[in-house]
């Protein structure tokens, strides 16, 4: 009986060693890490390789990507000079020419104006009037 217990056991904890040992043996190795034995130099120098090439990988992408929103600034802007170039133009307006009249009209419009003047100023003094009565 004990037998039948100890195997499952024994199983069970290589299981458990050997599950880390494959999970290492499946990891890749850092990105740095040239080649087993290299030179510690070398490993720093590859570092810094991969440094400056993603530096230049970023600084081109930002690069393209302000030189993409340019291109699309320049055809928007054509875009809308388009358009404004295929409008009908406006017509334009001749300034009204103002009435001549003779000498006898113009002298008739003032007096007519002046009794209108006069009308109103009447009508308001009526109001005035009015107004300033006594109160009872």
């Amino acid at each position: 009986m004990m037998k039948a217990l100890l195997f499952p056991l024994i199983g069970l904890a290589l299981a458990v060693v050997t599950i880390p040992a494959e999970a290492l043996a499946q990891t890749p190795p850092p990105a740095w890490q040239t080649r087993p034995g290299a030179l510690v130099v070398d490993a720093q120098r590859y570092r810094a390789d991969q440094n400056r090439l993603e530096m230049e990988r970023l600084r081109l992408g930002a690069d393209q990507r302000r030189l993409e929103a340019q291109l699309g600034q320049l055809a928007a802007q054509a875009n809308r000079d388009r358009i404004v170039g295929a409008r009908q133009p406006e017509p334009v307006q001749p300034q009204p020419i103002p009435a001549l009249r003779s000498p006898e009209q113009e002298r008739a419009a003032r007096q007519a104006a002046e009794q209108r003047r006069g009308a109103d100023a009447e009508t308001v003094g009526q109001i005035d009037t009015w107004l300033d009565r006594p109160v009872p």
